[in-house]
Parts: structure tokens; sequence; C-alpha cells
């Protein structure tokens, strides 16, 4: 039996925490081991989460980190301490479906040159009111309803990110080619471990729904769900279909904008590290940005004099 572990991350995260626990420990195909690691919190998430490692002592295993790591390294060190064949990353605020493990176990096993999985998910409130919106998690769906092959690396390293920690689960295999999340500045290690992984072919997405993901006032990262109508669909899929030709000032624009920001990211990272791996990832914006610059000259010249000196 392949062995199952679930990384989690707290930190003051007393208002939902044991629901989010009680959804993994309630699963079809029970996990193995639950590795926490709390981030200093000064509330009650430490007693709840003594209450849980007292009740399942072989499951939970709770690390209180001596000074405050952040998300991205707290999730590093929770993940490097997880000894299953399969890693989930969890939030301590969603609630997972109660068959997640399973189905996403049951992929692995039939998949082998997967290495990261994530799903598609719910959208909830404060009081577990799923809501009807659209999200960036329904991209893929969007794309392949437009007879599209997806390259995910593409749009991972040049447009954005819909892989989301609370949808992912690894490998422990391809850890050592992720680990240790480097420090770049708006780059989460759900994000660092998506375009590693798409780079490799090794990344896949499922279209269905394993989790829901909590909207609430204390949350960290947000800005994902869009209401649900025909506008907001027609500019996910603008936004992420990299095979779209812009035309419009607009479209250039935007283009331009997302592919500095991204270069600007990675670039600033490697004036004072090393990486092969973030350097790829520089050389894929620029030449993205290249075939960018050639289309505008040779369809609008006078708009790429103007973007030559304001959008370089």
């Amino acid at each position: 039996m392949t062995k199952i572990s679930v990384a989690v991350c707290t930190y003051n995260g007393e208002k939902f925490l044991r629901q989010q626990i009680d959804s993994i420990l309630n699963q079809t195909l029970k996990v193995d081991e639950v590795i926490v690691c709390d981030d200093g919190s000064t509330d009650k998430t430490p007693q709840i989460l003594t209450d849980y490692q007292k009740k399942f002592p072989e499951i939970f295993k709770i690390y209180i980190n001596e000074k405050n790591l952040q998300s991205v390294k707290n999730f590093e060190k929770a993940v490097s301490l997880c000894t299953g064949e399969i890693i989930f990353l969890s939030d301590q605020d969603d609630v997972w479906e109660n068959n997640k493990v399973e189905v996403f176990n049951t992929f692995f096993m039939l998949n082998k040159q997967t290495d990261v999985l994530c799903s598609n998910g719910h959208i909830i409130d404060e009081t577990d009111q799923k809501q009807d919106l659209y999200t960036v998690w329904d991209v893929p769906e969007f794309l392949k309803v437009n007879k599209q092959e997806i390259d995910y690396f593409k749009i991972f390293a040049t447009i954005g990110n819909f892989a989301t920690g609370a949808a992912m689960a690894l490998r422990k295999s391809i850890l050592p080619q992720v680990l240790p999340f480097p420090n770049i500045e708006g780059l989460h290690h759900d994000e660092w471990i998506a375009l590693i992984s798409s780079e490799q072919k090794k990344f896949a997405f499922l279209n269905e729904k394993l989790f829901s993901y909590r909207i609430h006032n204390e949350q960290q990262v947000g800005g994902i769900s869009y209401p649900k109508n025909e506008a907001s669909k027609e500019k996910l899929i603008n936004r992420f279909d990299y095979n779209k030709k812009a035309k419009t000032f607009r479209d250039f624009k935007i283009k331009f904008r997302t592919l500095n920001d991204k270069e600007r990211k990675f670039s600033s990272f490697l004036e004072k590290n090393t990486d092969a791996k973030v350097k790829r990832f520089v050389e894929t914006v620029q030449k993205e940005r290249q075939v960018l610059e050639q289309n505008l000259k040779s369809e609008h010249f006078l708009f790429s004099l103007f973007f030559k000196y304001f959008y370089r």
C-alpha cells in the first residue's frame, strides 16, 4: 500500500482548523500521517493540535517553530518532514471532499509519469456556504473545451499560476528537485512546484472538485474567484490562452507587463543567487517576449516603438 502523508501549516487558525482536520481524517482512503508545523500561533491552535495528537498519536506529529518562518518556508519544513510516498499539502481553513485522497491516489497509481497533481475545487464562505463562482481552477477545462492541448509550463512560466497548494499533492520522489523553496518575492511554494514539475511534463490537473477553498478576511492568499458569467469566463480564457495572439494595444500592454513582471521576479533572485532552474525560467520568459516584440513590430510598427521605450 502507498503511504500517504499530509503536510499542514498552521498559524492562528483556531476558527476553522478542526473542520479541516476532521475532513482529512474522514477520508474513504485513510491517510497514514499528518505532519503539522505551527508558525508560532498565539490563539488556541496549539491546544487543538495537541488534542488531535493525543487522540491519534499514531498519525499526528506536531512541530512548533521556534521562530515565525512564514508560509513558504513553513511548508518547506512540513513537506521535508513527511515520510509518505504521496504528500498532500493542506491549508488550515479549507475542507476536503471525503474521496479526495482516494481519487488522487488512484490517479497517481495509473499515471506513473505524473509527480504533481492538482484538482478543481469549490469556494465557500465563513459559514460553509458554497459560492456559485468561476475560479482559476476552471481554466484547464475552459481551454480543453476550445480543443487546445495545454502547455502547463508555458502558462505557469509566462502567464500565471492556477496550481494552488490547497489543491495539490506530489510524490516524495520529486522533493530533491523542488527543495529548498527559493526566496523569490511574490513566488509561492505551490507556483514553484508547478513550474518544476510542468517543465518536466510531470504535472497534471483534475477537473473534479475535491476540496472547498474558504474565503475569509484573515486568509493570506485570495483573488482566485470571479462572478459566474460569460464576461468572467472570456476574461479567464483570454488571460491564460497562450495561443491567442495579441491584437489591440491593450492586449500587448497586458502581455508585456506580465512578462516583464515575471522576468523581474526571477532576475532579482539571480542577482544574488545561482540557480540553473530559475535561469531557465528567465530564458523562457525572455524568448516569449522576443516573439511578442517581433509580432508587434511586423503588425504595428508605431506601437512597437512605444513599447520599446516604455515596456522594456
